[in-house]
């Protein structure tokens, strides 16, 4: 089948099989998006006199058939088709004839894929956002139905004081609406418009870059058209930078959750049904689910470094180098989902133990307490200090278990109502419904 860009003359076999590699499979992602950017821009090439009225309403029929064709699953690339753009240029000139062929004017598969870049990002972010908002929540209701529960506190994987279940798993929480800032920044990069950029230098139609904008619900245009083409790969880099660090935050927790889980420190448990077994240990209940979600975590976290390497020294302008970006990263959104699912799965049904500092073993996690009781009844703390150590070298510590922090963001004052409006500061400000509703007016308009 020929080429979008093929002239008379025909590619290697070999070359042709090299260059598109995995392009086709990478570009079923990208289906949905590339239908959105046509219709927004044949509706602005019917708008600058470039197709009739007539013409731009017949595109658009064909192109939101073609949408729901992809949003039933039933939508693929025919054989020897080289990417979407292809395939959708191919079916509206089998329906429409020379009509679809004028689909092309005033773009480039360079600003074309660009364009599907950042609709597909955008909405994966706006997915992911959604994901983490439950699990954040499920971690608040959690943090406050476990703060009296007490928890030991270690530095160096040593003792060192009281903590609790609350505080344990409301950092967890806080983490991620840092980890949502994070996506705030990525989502600023995406949602700029690139489309009009062509092939990096612009165009000589008098083609509307800001109706676009508006029809496909952008913040703002890239302007400068070179950097446009220059936003590809910026634009995964800092989306997988912002993945990253909610894998980050998963993986710790998971860790965390595997050594709670062990015998020796028996802290946490769960259902037999969530957990598996050894083929020749009957007593096995193995943490296999925190392990894989560490293990993909520790993988999406290698993201941002692939694509900075993948990407290293590369001049301005499109390079087919930027292809191979997708590979790897289309893929994670749904893992790094995945993982948030099976986070939330576990902390839902985990059992806390009680009491689990009356054991003497957790003695020395009191020191603190106890110099701080002298320091309040007038010692010098370098004082209670010493004789706190001196007290514990010579075998006679007393300690109470009882403790009471109120400082903000204690044991006794976990602010959880605090860290839920930063959440939600962080997610209003990202204007998802705004995005959302703009798309379904393109569609339904």
């Amino acid at each position: 089948m020929s080429k979008l860009w093929q002239k008379n003359s025909k590619v290697a076999t070999s070359v042709e099989q090299f260059t598109i590699g995995n392009d086709q499979a990478m570009d079923l992602y990208l289906a949905a998006y590339d239908v959105l950017g046509s219709i927004a821009h044949t509706t602005m090439l019917s708008e600058v006199g470039l197709l009739t009225k007539a013409e731009q309403v017949q595109l658009k029929k064909a192109l939101v058939e073609i949408y729901i064709l992809v949003q039933s699953g039933n939508f693929k690339l025919a054989d020897g088709v080289e990417d979407i753009h292809s395939q959708v240029e191919m079916l509206l000139t089998e329906k429409l004839g020379d009509i679809g062929k004028k689909i092309h004017s005033a773009r480039s598969r360079n600003d074309q894929v660009l364009v599907d870049l950042k609709l597909f990002l955008r909405a994966e972010l706006i997915a992911l956002s959604k994901a983490v908002q439950s699990l954040f929540a499920l971690l608040q209701e959690k943090s406050e139905q476990y703060k009296d529960d007490l928890l030991p506190g270690y530095t160096h994987l040593q003792l060192a004081m009281p903590s609790s279940f609350g505080l344990w798993l409301g950092a967890y929480a806080e983490s991620l609406v840092d980890d949502m800032t994070m996506l705030q920044a990525a989502y600023k990069i995406v949602n700029k418009n690139p489309l009009g950029s062509a092939a990096g230098y612009g165009s000589s139609f008098p083609i509307n870059r800001t109706r676009t904008t508006e029809l496909l619900g952008f913040e703002s245009l890239n302007y400068n058209v070179v950097y446009a083409q220059m936003g590809r790969g910026k634009a995964e880099r800092v989306t997988a930078m912002a993945l990253a660090n909610f894998a980050d935050s998963l993986a710790r927790l998971s860790m965390d959750a595997c050594l709670f889980m062990n015998q020796n420190f028996g802290f946490i448990k769960f259902p037999e049904e969530l957990t598996t077994g050894s083929s020749i240990m009957p007593h096995k209940k193995n943490p296999d689910v925190f392990e894989l979600i560490r293990s993909y975590c520790n993988r999406i976290k290698a993201l941002p470094n692939e694509i900075m390497m993948m990407t290293t020294n590369l001049p301005s302008g499109y390079h087919r180098d930027l292809q191979l970006l997708k590979e790897h990263l289309f893929p994670a959104f749904q893992q790094l989902k995945n993982c948030i699912e099976m986070t939330s799965l576990m902390i839902q049904n985990m059992e806390v133990k009680k009491g689990l500092l009356e054991d003497p073993k957790y003695q020395f996690l009191f020191s603190v307490e106890e110099v701080n009781k002298l320091v309040n009844a007038g010692m010098p703390f370098r004082d209670a200090y010493k004789k706190i150590g001196l007290d514990i070298e010579a075998g006679q510590f007393t300690y109470s278990t009882q403790v009471a922090h109120t400082h903000e963001g204690s044991i006794g004052n976990l602010c959880t109502t605090q860290i839920a409006t930063a959440m939600a500061n962080v997610v209003k400000a990202m204007e998802f419904t705004k995005v959302e509703q703009q798309i379904e007016h393109l569609l339904n308009s």
